[in-house]
Order: C-alpha cells, then structure tokens, then sequence
C-alpha cells in the first residue's frame, strides 16, 4: 500500500477524533450556557473556558497538545453567532451585523483550514509544544493548561468582547468609524491570506529547510501574518458601536492580543529561526520584524534551543 495513501488515512483518523473533541468540547460548553445565569458575556466566558478544559483533556489523553491548535480561530465563529442569533433577534439584525459575522467565519474558516491542511496527524504536535514540554518536563501539564491553552482563550475571548456590542446593538447604523473598521477587517484578512499562501509555495518549493523566506510580503516584514492577525482584532474595536464603556471595555482584547504576539509569539518565533536559519540574524538587520517601512529592527536575544 503507498506511503502516501497510509499517510492521508491516518490524518483523516487523526482529523476524526479531533473533530470529536471540538464536538464534545461544543456539548460541554452548551450545558454550562443553558445552566449559567449571568449576564450573557460571563455565561459565555464560563462555556469557553468549560471547551477549554475538554480540548485539554483530549490532549493529554493523546498526548499532543495540537488539540488545541484549531480551538482559538473557530470559537469566535461559535461565540459570534450565539450572541447574534441566540441574544439578539434574526430578524431584527442590519446587513452590517451580517457582514461582519460573515467576515468573522471566512477569518476563523481560512484560519482552521490552514492548519488542518499542513498538520500531519497526532504524531506531529507543533513544534512550539514539543519546545515547552523538553523544557518544562513534568510540568508541562500546567504549561499546557495554562499557557497553551487558557491563556490564549482568555485572550481571544477578551478580543470577542467587541462583537457582542456590534452583533446585539439595537441601534445599526453603520458609522463611519464602523465602515474603516470593515475595511480594516478586510485588508487584515488579505494579509493573513496572501502571507500564509506565499510561505507555503515557498516551502513546497525549497528543499533547504534552512533558508529565510525573502519573497513577497516577506520582504517587507518578518511577520506579515502576525501584523494581519493583529488588525483583524483592532478592526473589530474600531466596529464597535457608540461611545459608552463598553467601547473602553472591549479596548482590552486587541491590546491583549497585540501583547501576546508581541512579547510571545514573535519572540519565541524569532528564536526558532535564529536557531535554524543561517543568516537569519542579517535578516532581522534589513527587514522590520512587524510594521513594514520601520527601519529599525527589533533585536530579540536568543539562546539555543
């Protein structure tokens, strides 16, 4: 039997059971939202961080915490359109409404598929994980629960903030500030998209897995798929209607989301290619690590992994 067809069962398997976590994962996350009685956001919070818990328990079962992996792009989707059909009424919602959910999906959507079609299986776990559990050893349990996975949903949790105002509003006239938001959105989305695409021609294509990737967008930042991530989330605040509190509240998730790439992501990123890339330090030299057009380079000290 070829190699390539084994291969391509085992990741249907593996993509099987994944889909049975997220499913029980949604159950576990049903009940707490039916049972909750607080206010609709906390309701929500609880049922997030009760999915949480189930993905982490498969992933220890399985022992890879790639369980994970796909968790934060699709609970938005699943938050977005409980707060907009489930507290809001469908026939009362604006084509503005619609179209920012609408934009959300194709976020998270684009998002999941992207990691569904480069992840090989449960016996690949992200190289991340495999850096943290060598380092943390028996603790990585708490590493993983923590660090790997509440944190981040906290996170993208704190970012959501800004579709419950936008998809419950009563008041949805599209203001201006609201319509550069979309924009925003749409632009980050392109980002994203065009950035992940040209990484991967380019990894299909280079047989030396030492090489820095030069090309496109990559010329002009060394994350130009984390920049997009990081407008998507400011575009949604920038959507957010009014000027009462909740505007200020919602402040919280693009900030949060700005400080864990920042300070996390792109730091340990950074490490990873200094590590495994030759010349990659004369890189960081030419190009900005983030915002094209910045001449001066972030400078991140590494140690050997």
């Amino acid at each position: 039997m070829p190699k390539s067809f084994t291969a391509g069962c085992y990741r249907l398997k593996s993509l099987a059971w994944v889909t049975v976590a997220y499913l029980t994962a949604l159950a576990a996350a049903v009940v707490v939202i039916v049972s909750a009685e607080f206010h609709p956001v906390i309701d929500t919070l609880l049922a997030d961080i009760a999915a949480t818990l189930v993905i982490f328990v498969f992933g220890r079962i399985f022992r890879n915490a790639s369980f994970y992996d796909a968790y934060w792009s699709l609970a938005p989707i699943v938050i977005g359109l409980y707060w907009m059909l489930g507290i809001n009424y469908a026939d009362n919602l604006a084509w503005s409404q619609i179209l920012i959910m609408t934009l959300v999906i194709i976020w998270g959507l684009r998002l999941t598929l992207n990691w569904a079609s480069g992840w090989q299986g449960l016996r690949h776990e992200d190289w991340r994980y495999v850096y943290y559990r060598r380092k943390s050893g028996r603790l990585f349990w708490l590493v993983e629960l923590v660090g790997i996975e509440l944190v981040p949903t906290i996170v993208v949790f704190l970012g959501c903030l800004s579709l419950f105002p936008i998809l419950t509003a009563e008041n949805t006239s599209l203001s201006l500030l609201s319509a550069v938001g979309i924009l925003v959105i749409v632009g980050a989305i392109a980002l994203e998209t065009i950035a992940d695409l040209q990484l991967q021609r380019f990894v299909e294509k280079t047989a030396d897995p030492g090489q820095i990737m030069q090309q496109g967008l990559w010329r002009y930042s060394r994350h130009p798929n984390y920049l997009g991530e990081i407008m998507f989330w400011w575009g949604l605040w920038l959507c957010v209607p009014g000027t009462d509190a909740w505007r200020w509240v919602a402040l919280s998730g693009p900030l949060a989301v700005t400080v864990l790439f920042i300070f996390v992501s792109i730091p340990l990123m950074e490490k990873h290619n200094k590590a495994r890339r030759t010349g990659y330090g004369e890189y960081t030299k030419q190009v900005p690590v983030l915002i094209p057009g910045l001449k001066k380079s972030t400078s991140i000290k590494t140690q050997p992994f």
